[in-house]
């Protein structure tokens, strides 16, 4: 996939169909929570297991979801000037000083962004 490509084409999308005044940051930030909380809705009283075995119908409905929450979230970074593939390797970059691997005796602890 390619990051600027589909940028581009979420924002040719937009432009045919005269939506630009509307896809502010904000918004865009805030239509991202409502598809976030969509996918959440999907696993939403499964047990861990269960989330992890989901039907054809249920798997299809989580691809577009997740579509969805891609979708927006590429937008505001378009929108807003942020290079993804850069902030990504940046993150990445910060997330491994400020968690290191364990020894590879030790157990690995949970993760969190």
């Amino acid at each position: 996939m390619d990051i600027v490509d589909l940028q581009q084409r979420l924002r040719a999308f937009a432009q045919a169909r005269d939506w630009e005044p509307y896809l502010t940051p904000k918004n865009l930030a805030m239509a991202l929570v409502v598809e976030a909380a969509e996918l959440v809705e999907i696993f939403q009283w499964k047990t861990a297991e269960e989330s992890m075995s989901l039907d054809a119908a249920t798997q299809e409905h989580l691809g577009e979801e997740i579509s969805d929450v891609l979708m927006y979230l590429l937008q505001i970074a378009d929108r807003s000037g942020v290079d993804v593939a850069r902030a990504v390797e940046r993150k990445l970059g910060l997330n491994a000083v400020k968690y290191p691997a364990p020894p590879a005796a030790s157990p690995a602890s949970a993760p969190s962004a």
